[in-house]
């Protein structure tokens, strides 16, 4: 566990950013680089912390991530566009923020010549569409040029090579995580569990894509906390890409969505929606190299994980 280190975490007022700050905050310093377009770390009350500096901006501004980047230990870099119809909406965007951005990360930690770990937030959405057991080492499969959808996951494969050359050429000691569907309590965004939970809990319809039977593994976000950590720490994470998430949680969209409405004891239907976009229809990972070299096994099963995100959802809707 650090302590006593300076930590930059860019997009850290995001979900997993919060949680990772949260983890870390009571022995360490943590400087948040955020432009604050969704505020997680404000809703749980940890902008405020005394150990906390917050420096609101766009990694876009070399400029800016340069001077963030000053004095510090450890850099996470998590600042992106994230959700799909986000992206989609904004594909332009989404690869300057991922590929400006994350070059000027680098840089930056590069010139400060004192980082002891680089992480880059890379996604589980390189592997495209179809993805059984999938291995760090597997040949990526991307869809094709003009497809909105992957315009994120081609920008942040682009960042995966950009860190490990920082390594290889300069040293600087870079590593990239690429999550599985993560999931949990302070979830913001657009993800299924979010917004699955928060309409269960109206009693509101929840809407699947076509069959709802695309095939995902969800990660607990303590667990990927627990990597994040494992991945500074550790030296065998220094020039690697690491995949993180559960296998043994894996469902269908569709049944997914019946565990929540059980789960929260709702009324509310399913609604099947068309969905004529590309989607990605089966997502597990091969997380052995993790579990080996790192140590890193996900700890938290679906049906606990979201036992604890309706209930936190629960008392937040409530109050």
């Amino acid at each position: 566990m650090l302590e006593n280190s300076t930590i930059l975490i860019t997009g850290g007022a995001g979900f997993i950013g919060t949680a990772l700050t949260r983890r870390l905050i009571d022995k360490n310093r943590i400087r948040i680089f955020d432009n604050l377009r969704r505020n997680a770390l404000g809703a749980a009350g940890l902008d405020k912390h005394p150990n906390i500096e917050l420096l609101v901006g766009d990694v876009r501004d070399e400029q800016a991530v340069r001077e963030a980047t000053r004095g510090v230990d450890y850099v996470v870099h998590m600042a992106s566009i994230a959700g799909v119809d986000t992206v989609m909406k904004n594909p332009v965007t989404t690869m300057e923020v991922s590929l400006s951005g994350t070059m000027h990360a680098l840089k930056a930690a590069r010139a400060e010549g004192s980082i002891k770990r680089f992480i880059d937030f890379s996604t589980s959405e390189v592997f495209g569409t179809y993805a059984f057991r999938a291995r760090e080492a597997d040949v990526t499969s991307l869809g094709a040029v003009g497809e909105a959808r992957w315009t994120y996951a081609v920008s942040k494969l682009a960042t995966e090579h950009l860190a490990h050359n920082y390594w290889k050429q300069y040293g600087l000691p870079t590593c990239s995580i690429r999550p599985f569907n993560i999931y949990g309590p302070g979830q913001v965004g657009e993800g299924a569990i979010h917004a699955f939970v928060t309409r269960a809990l109206r009693n509101e319809p929840l809407l699947i894509h076509n069959e709802g039977d695309q095939i995902r593994a969800w990660c607990y976000i303590d667990d990927i906390i627990e990597a994040v950590l494992l991945a500074l720490t550790h030296d065998a994470a220094v020039g690697e890409a690491w995949n993180i998430g559960n296998p043994r949680s894996t469902v269908t969209i569709y049944h997914l969505a019946r565990m929540i409405i059980a789960a929260a004891q709702s009324r509310s239907e399913i609604q099947f929606v068309r969905w004529n976009f590309a989607d990605v229809e089966l997502r597990v990972p091969d997380v052995k190299k993790a579990e080996e070299r790192l140590g890193f096994r996900a700890q938290v099963d679906l049906d606990v994980g979201l036992e604890r995100t309706i209930e936190w959802y629960h008392r937040t809707l409530s109050t």
